[in-house]
């Protein structure tokens, strides 16, 4: 019952982004209304049918700690793998369980949640994410459709996602989270080239529509990417729960920081994000293919209108093997361009008087390449829906055990005015 609302969850979805895909620019608005009918009827649909899940997924959690009490009937009877009394002070029962002491024992488990004490697996069905789109489940693995993980190890994974790319910083971009997955509308505006006029004392104000705001919008979905599998030996799932952590928090932590880095930095925008250097307004040619110029590096920082410089988080971003070449630019007087800052001031490196990121998603110099951004990045927005998944898998891989990763994004340029790109010569 519970599989196939979810596979049609997952069909709503995929027909509702196909309605919205129907819709042109150039589309009579009386067919516009039409498809986006049809789209809200959709997605009302796909709203009865989630809450139909939660109510499912709640009555068959308390089914199952109806089967974990005794024959008797008696709930106070001793249940779980501690019921003999030879668990001593492990006895979960002894106080009250957390979300992540439960989440350690299903990994302790193999991912096998029958072998938990029945509160263990009241915790963790409790945190299980429901809304998430799996479109395939593994047979005899408990814990296929994954489990969210634990707030102190999803903050180290969102960090180390960090440390492996700026694109998914907060402190870099504009970072928006929300629980569910449903596409998000981004309103967009650019109002820059107009002005106020001058008032004539007793006149009318003009009213011929030709300052009349323009809005837009972009639309934020929920792409998903996963780790694949990381195997590691039973052993080190049983021995200590640190060693556990440590796995997750570096390999999984990296996968996902690379590929959320690099799909927000060059993503095509189409059934993916859309990259920072693919949404970016062209800024500077410069006139070779494999170097660039302090001239042209000033061309492209006032290609962006000063509004948007002007703000605390303009910067620059390039690649490291850029930066190697840039560093070693000089202005008329002989002065290396790229300052190294003062760390015990803490005062941050900057380059032509900005703040810059290093990004390794971005390309190397060369022939027809975008080398180089800069503008304000507050403007790009980036949607993290919910937390990390962790999916844990026994059988398949016995006696070791296989983990892997989910995460759900998005990413978009607001306006593309506010970044621009260096890109070299063709050849």
């Amino acid at each position: 019952m519970l599989k196939e609302l979810r596979e049609k969850m997952a069909r709503l979805l995929t027909q509702a982004r196909a309605k919205l895909d129907e819709i042109t620019d150039d589309m009579e608005e009386s067919r516009v209304a039409e498809i986006e009918t049809e789209y809200e009827r959709i997605m009302a649909e796909h709203d009865a049918t989630e809450r139909k899940l939660e109510q499912q997924t709640r009555l068959a959690a308390a089914e199952a700690r109806a089967r974990d009490f005794d024959n008797s009937g008696d709930p106070r009877a001793p249940q779980g793998r501690n019921a003999s009394g030879d668990g001593g002070g492990d006895d979960p029962s002894d106080g009250e369980i957390s979300y992540r002491d439960a989440f350690h024992a299903m990994l302790r488990a193999g991912g096998d949640v029958s072998e938990m004490d029945p509160r263990e697996r009241e915790v963790l069905r409790a945190g299980v994410q429901q809304d998430a789109e799996f479109r395939a489940q593994t047979a005899g693995s408990n814990a296929a459709g994954g489990y969210t993980v634990p707030t102190e190890l999803s903050a180290v994974l969102i960090e180390t996602m960090a440390m492996w790319g700026p694109m998914y910083d907060e402190d870099v971009c504009t970072v928006v989270t929300t629980s569910g997955g449903n596409a998000w509308d981004l309103p967009t505006v650019d109002d820059t080239g107009v002005n106020a006029e001058a008032h004539t004392e007793g006149a009318a104000l003009t009213d011929d529509g030709g300052k009349d705001v323009t809005f837009g919008k972009k639309t934020l979905n929920a792409y998903v990417f996963d780790t694949e599998f990381i195997k590691f030996s039973m052993e080190l799932a049983s021995d200590s729960i640190f060693n556990i952590e440590t796995v997750l928090d570096k390999l999984l932590g990296k996968r996902l920081g690379r590929i959320a880095n690099s799909q927000l930095t060059i993503g095509t925008g189409s059934g993916a994000p859309n990259g920072i250097v693919t949404a970016s307004g062209l800024g500077k040619t410069a006139a070779a293919t494999g170097a660039i110029t302090f001239d042209e590096i000033i061309d492209l920082e006032h290609s962006v209108d000063p509004a948007y410089r002007q703000s605390p988080k303009a910067r620059y971003m390039f690649n490291d093997s850029t930066l190697n070449a840039v560093r070693k630019l000089k202005d008329g007087d002989g002065n290396y361009l790229w300052q190294m800052g003062d760390v015990q001031k803490g005062t941050p490196g900057s380059f032509n008087g900005k703040p810059y990121s290093i990004n390794q998603a971005m390309d190397s110099l060369g022939a027809a390449k975008k080398v180089m951004l800069f503008g304000d990045f507050s403007e790009y927005y980036v949607r993290k829906v919910g937390d990390p998944i962790i999916g844990v898998m026994r059988e398949r891989f016995w006696p070791n055990l296989g983990i892997a990763g989910l995460v759900r994004f998005d990413g978009e340029l607001g306006d593309s005015a506010a970044v621009k790109h260096l890109i070299t010569a063709a050849s």
